[in-house]
């Protein structure tokens, strides 16, 4: 027997669901605007809008306009395929919300913002923050109780004590300051402390990677940020502090010098190692040390070595770092390097171009007398020595 398939499509179709495509009206996609708008801000904001009166005005427009969504006869048929965060669905908090406020009209409202700000520019705006201020207040404001605060409290009991004894050393916020898992700051006279970093991501309108931190307060609060976030709360506060992450990192605790706030960074002391095929290095390798202080990661300093005339276009190998706390690093730099002029190495190679260059920071120090400098920077007894390169040793002046 053979079978017409179009004869078949033609039968089962008379079973089939008739759905006609029906065209929106301009009513329909305005309010689907309206609607996506509120979608962005939770998905911006991780909440839906409350109409509170200490919330911004546009967050409660948003939530009076979803109110009046929610009450429109059509709204599940027309939004339920945008409706990912559930927002159609009423609850007892917006219900309660919405009786605490008077009818707001929408359109009159658009209208008066519109005349208020018609001659002016755009980027003249006054008293009005930008969005990237408002959420950095939202997210520092949006604190919430921390269920396994037990988990964190012995750690904070050993910090307090441990800045109290002197032990651990703190320092204004630095305005190149890093935040990473596991560090300590004080911010709004609590101690506050970094316990997560979920994976990074660009954000939009930023040059730069942000990353979600939970961060766990000592008032056993804690609240999910943006890493910018915490770092302009950090920034704001005049009495924020950065907690040392390690005891040995508080370099320097003992020199007794005044540091003054625009003074203040931290950072690393990095000692490098290369594996360049030059023959004066191959010979000397052991000996041959490129010394300096970054403010950011090593390991990102160091990402293009080989592609870097400074690191003699050959990769490197980190054989020691020291970590700072409460120290300019420029002018510790330059200590180092004025130091140890008398073991710097003059070598002259060529860069991708073939234009000759002679890479500086470079010296000729045993490993372990950079140690030594190290610790006599740290007591403070450096100004009584001398490196002598004949030997290879510090020598008492």
């Amino acid at each position: 027997m053979t079978v017409d398939l179009d004869d078949l499509a033609d039968g089962l179709s008379e079973f089939a669901e008739n759905k006609k495509k029906q065209s929106r009206t301009p009513v329909d996609d305005r309010i689907v605007a309206g609607f996506e708008e509120i979608s962005r801000f939770v998905e911006e904001h991780g909440r839906k809008p409350s109409n509170q009166p200490e919330r911004e005005i546009f967050e409660r427009l948003y939530a009076v306009r979803l109110q009046q969504i929610r009450a429109l006869p059509d709204s599940q048929s027309l939004l339920s395929d945008l409706d990912v965060h559930g927002l159609l669905d009423g609850d007892a908090e917006s219900a309660d919300l919405s009786q605490n406020v008077e009818s707001i009209d929408l359109d009159e409202l658009s209208d008066a913002l519109e005349e208020d700000f018609a001659d002016r520019d755009l980027t003249d705006l006054k008293h009005v923050r930008s969005t990237a201020e408002k959420r950095a207040a939202e997210e520092i404001a949006s604190r919430t109780p921390c269920s396994d605060f037990d988990k964190f409290e012995p750690i904070f009991k050993v910090i307090r004590a441990e800045i109290k004894s002197g032990e651990r050393l703190t320092a204004p916020f630095g305005k190149d300051a890093q935040v990473e898992l596991g560090d300590f700051f004080i911010l709004d006279g609590l101690t506050t402390y970094v316990a997560d970093v979920e994976e990074e991501f660009f954000n939009e309108g930023q040059d730069r990677k942000d990353a979600r931190l939970r961060v766990i307060y000592s008032n056993k609060t804690e609240s999910n940020l943006l890493r910018t976030s915490l770092q302009k709360a950090l920034h704001k506060d005049s009495a924020s502090r950065r907690v040392a992450r390690e005891r040995e990192d508080s370099l320097f605790a003992s020199m007794g010098s005044t540091i003054e706030d625009g003074d203040v960074e931290t950072g690393t002391i990095y000692v490098l190692r290369s594996n360049s095929k030059e023959e004066f290095v191959v010979t000397n390798r052991q000996l041959i040390h490129k010394i300096g202080v970054t403010g950011n990661k090593v390991e990102a300093r160091i990402a293009n070595a080989k592609h870097d005339a400074t690191f003699l276009l050959a990769d490197v190998e980190v054989v020691r770092t020291y970590k700072l706390v409460g120290i300019n690093r420029k002018k510790l730099e330059n200590l180092l390097h004025k130091f140890l002029s008398p073991a710097k190495i003059e070598l002259e190679i060529k860069d991708r171009f073939g234009k000759p260059v002679k890479p500086k920071e470079w010296f000729l120090v045993p490993l372990s007398v950079v140690d030594e400098i190290v610790e006599l920077i740290r007591t403070g007894e450096l100004v009584h020595f001398v490196y002598d390169p004949q030997s290879a040793l510090l020598k008492r002046l």
